[in-house]
């Protein structure tokens, strides 16, 4: 049964990775492989309702971040519908190429905290390609991106799903992380920055046809302002939510998307059905990346298959064994992370490592938050920003690798280096 499992898990995998080769949507691929793990679990035990207890147990597990995504989300898209991300964007007037790409890197990584790094690389990249003609001069900055969003988001409970994942499995808590990996991920963006100055110098050219956003009427930028600002309060807020009332982040989130909902719906209220269409709750959900949603679904059903036939334990076992030192263990995690999804990473370190190894705030939690939010910087296919970025802009990958990938890494170890030192000077 086990070895079963284990080839249903790696065929799966496998076929992800080739998403794009073999041409098969991964959410397709994940859903099968997680279902299909089960199947053969429940199949090859007598006692079937314990296999249905320990099924119901994971996906009240997984239903929280699931649902969690799916309101932040929403809301983002909410925010993106009302042209909320244009009150900053539009104020960035410089042709200067070092002083862009310390605006764009700065405010990706500050966006991606709050956003997630996926939607900040794509409002991002958009942004450049209004501001930038050039090609190469666009691909540079959307390398840039990727690399600042995904430091940006490894800090932050919500700014990327493995740090969301390790928050609501209480691995992590908000404050704490925050405190722990800024200064790491921001040495990990820094750096990268430190050697492209030296080869990104002169003026950019702009596109013939810039974005102008003169045309609002006051009406429609009060109404902007309003969802932007309600939004971004509300994504800041769930955090201070979930220490105050000890709930799950997920019901944080739903509150705040209740919230959105009333607030747009009474903004547009005066606005004929075809008009207020767009500004909807109802439409952002249909905008939303539900297969990346359903990916995620997938992929920790197989995941938890895995860990509910004592697998993940084994592997626990041997990487202690073989590879002893626990900054090798989680840097070959996050290094590993850059060549597959990070979220399948975390998940099985999740079910290999349990609380009681390994507490809330332990230092293994913080440094593997830090690796594997990082680490899928060095290859453009390691992250979903890194997907996104290469979707919008047809980035080359080996282009990427030869020109970014290096910064990336080089970026990884001085930030690993600078948590690790932090650890041992002030606890």
């Amino acid at each position: 049964m086990a070895m079963a499992i284990i080839f249903i898990f790696i065929l799966g995998y496998a076929t992800i990775s080739l998403e794009h080769t073999i041409r098969l949507n991964r959410a397709a691929t994940a859903l099968l492989t997680g279902v299909l793990c089960w199947t053969v679990y429940i199949l090859s035990v007598e006692d079937k309702e314990i296999v249905t207890e320990q099924l119901s147990h994971h996906l009240g597990e997984l239903s929280q971040i699931l649902f969690f995504l799916m309101g932040a989300m929403t809301i983002v898209e909410l925010i993106d519908a009302h042209d909320g991300f244009e009150i900053v964007t539009k104020r960035i007037t410089t042709t200067d190429k070092r002083k862009l790409m310390w605006i764009i890197a700065l405010l990706s990584f500050f966006f991606s905290a709050v956003l997630d790094n996926l939607t900040t690389t794509i409002v991002m990249v958009s942004l450049v390609r209004k501001l930038v003609a050039d090609q190469k001069d666009r691909w540079m900055l959307a390398g840039l991106i990727i690399i600042a969003a995904n430091a940006g988001g490894a800090w932050s409970p919500i700014g990327d799903v493995t740090t969301t994942m390790l928050w609501i499995g209480n691995q992590i808590t908000a404050g704490n992380i925050i405190i722990k990996l800024i200064a790491p991920s921001l040495v990990c963006l820094l750096v990268p920055l430190f050697f492209m100055r030296m080869v990104f110098k002169g003026n950019i050219t702009k596109p013939e046809e810039s974005f102008d956003n003169n045309s609002l009427t006051p009406r429609d930028a009060r109404q902007r302002n309003i969802v932007f600002i309600t939004g971004i309060t509300i994504l800041l807020l769930v955090p201070v939510f979930k220490t105050v009332t000890h709930l799950p982040p997920f019901m944080g989130i739903l509150i705040g998307l209740g919230l959105m909902w009333i607030i747009t719906e009474i903004i547009h209220s005066g606005k004929d059905e075809a008009d207020r269409k767009s500004y909807t709750v109802a439409y952002a959900l249909r905008k939303i990346d539900t297969p990346s949603i359903l990916f995620f679904l997938g992929i920790l059903l197989a995941i938890s298959a895995l860990e509910s036939i004592g697998q993940l334990t084994n592997a626990s076992a041997w990487m202690d064994k073989t590879l002893k030192d626990p900054n090798i263990i989680i840097m070959s995690i996050g290094l590993f992370s850059s060549i597959v999804d990070n979220v399948p990473l975390v998940a099985a370190s999740q079910g290999m490592y349990d609380l009681n190894t390994y507490p809330t705030d332990h230092y293994f939690w913080e440094f593997l938050a830090y690796c594997t939010g990082t680490g899928g910087s060095i290859l453009i296919i390691g992250s979903a920003a890194g997907v996104a970025a290469m979707g919008l802009e047809k980035i080359d990958f080996i282009w990427y690798l030869k020109k970014i990938g290096w910064l990336a890494l080089v970026g990884y170890f001085a930030g690993a280096i600078i948590y690790i030192l932090q650890h041992q000077l002030f606890g």
